[in-house]
């Protein structure tokens, strides 16, 4: 098979976060038609013990640990040669030089980066065919976190926002093909690039249904008679936690006072302090990390996504849908999503909105039919094999 390069911000694997599960499951594709030259970095010790997992599915890997403390710190020399700070986090002489040498060596011609600081290490190679997937618009996500801080933390995010779509937009200049993780997404990074149409594209992710199976056993891990909400996600990641601490807030206080047979579980690792304080609240139940989240999903009442700040596809609806579940979210969490009208139905950025729509799916079974309904919809939409294919072509097409 024809040899290439897939560069990785991050060790893809475990799938157990979003950016994760999108590039393990283009690293188990990709496998299957080329022999794949795989550097990637570590950021958490923890993450070690899955190298032998990713090497099965390479011809030659490079694994490089960094420490994100000390990352953050090297990322400052940004501020000074005014660089994003993203770029100088990832920079390694290390990671060049095994790139550098695994090219020559094996007359690798193309190459995959995945997430735009990866382009650093490939971007001056004007010999290769060269295919970034950015995933999502990073720098519009640092645009809407500097709206929601304040003083040095909002300039920082701010001055991130503008530096680093600078280097976005070389980046696409300078690759033959980008994508995105949706078609939506693509078109928006046109329209902020004054319509520059680089070959950017849209390339979807998808769901793994034979893991996320509802007509699997899953023990009962909730009280009986309890009506359970449902968040899944890393409860480090700032999108995350604002987002449960608004719902917390805003909306499941008063659905409790309404009725106690509600109760808010929210499922996912290294909550943080913000988030670990609302389990003191009446009705809500803070997991930190579990082994599986599929016994969560599978007996809850509804699952809930109520992200006011997102970007792309957000894996957790499609995996609640993909479980049979009705997912309440805000138009931002639907993003990049196709919708249809029973999707379309559950969607509100509204705490009054979101009380509503959770009143009507606890009558007459509704939750239950719609869920029934998503699978359906989600699996006809959004295989791994059929959403990546257009990832393989980009590929191929600029190949020699």
């Amino acid at each position: 098979m024809k040899p290439l390069l897939y560069l990785v911000h991050r060790i893809p694997y475990p799938p157990n976060k979003g950016d994760k599960i999108r590039s393990y499951n283009i690293l188990r594709y990709l496998s299957q038609h080329y022999d794949i030259y795989l550097g990637t970095f570590i950021d958490n010790t923890d993450d070690s013990q899955y190298q032998d997992k990713v090497r099965s599915y390479c011809q030659q890997t490079h694994f490089e640990m960094i420490k994100p403390q000390l990352s953050k710190l090297k990322s400052l020399s940004g501020l000074v040669t005014g660089q994003a700070l993203s770029i100088p986090y990832y920079a390694s002489k290390s990671m060049q030089q095994w790139v550098d040498e695994v090219i020559e060596k094996n007359n690798i011609d193309t190459v995959l980066a995945f997430s735009s600081p990866m382009a650093q290490f490939v971007i001056a190679k004007n010999e290769l065919h060269k295919v970034m997937d950015f995933i999502d618009i990073d720098s519009d996500k640092w645009r809407q976190y500097s709206g929601s801080h304040k003083g040095l933390m909002s300039w920082i995010y701010a001055r991130e926002a503008d530096y680093l779509f600078q280097y976005e937009q070389e980046v696409a200049d300078k690759f033959a093909a980008s994508t995105f993780v949706s078609d939506k997404e693509a078109e928006h990074f046109k329209t902020l690039s004054h319509n520059r149409d680089n070959n950017i594209s849209g390339v979807s992710n998808g769901i793994d249904f034979s893991y996320f199976d509802p007509t699997l056993a899953y023990e009962p891990i909730y009280p009986q008679d309890k009506k359970v909400l449902v968040f899944t996600g890393a409860m480090d990641y700032w999108a995350n936690c604002d987002a449960v601490i608004w719902f917390a807030e805003a909306v499941f206080k008063k659905l409790y006072l309404l009725d106690n047979n509600y109760q808010f579980y929210i499922v996912g690792s290294n909550p943080s302090k913000a988030v670990q304080d609302l389990a003191q609240q009446s009705g809500i139940v803070v997991t930190g990390r579990v082994e599986d989240i599929r016994p969560y999903i599978a007996h809850a009442f509804i699952a809930i996504a109520p992200l006011r700040i997102a970007r792309g596809i957000q894996n957790k609806v499609l995996e609640a849908m993909a479980m049979n579940k009705a997912v309440v979210a805000t138009h931002n969490a639907m993003e990049g999503i196709i919708i249809n009208d029973d999707i379309a139905n559950c969607v509100a950025d509204t705490a009054e909105g979101q009380m509503t729509i959770i009143d009507k799916l606890s009558k007459n079974n509704l939750a239950d039919t719609l869920g029934q309904s998503l699978r359906t919809w989600v699996k006809n939409n959004y295989q791994w094999s059929s959403v990546l294919q257009p990832l393989k072509t980009l590929i191929d097409d600029h190949a020699e």
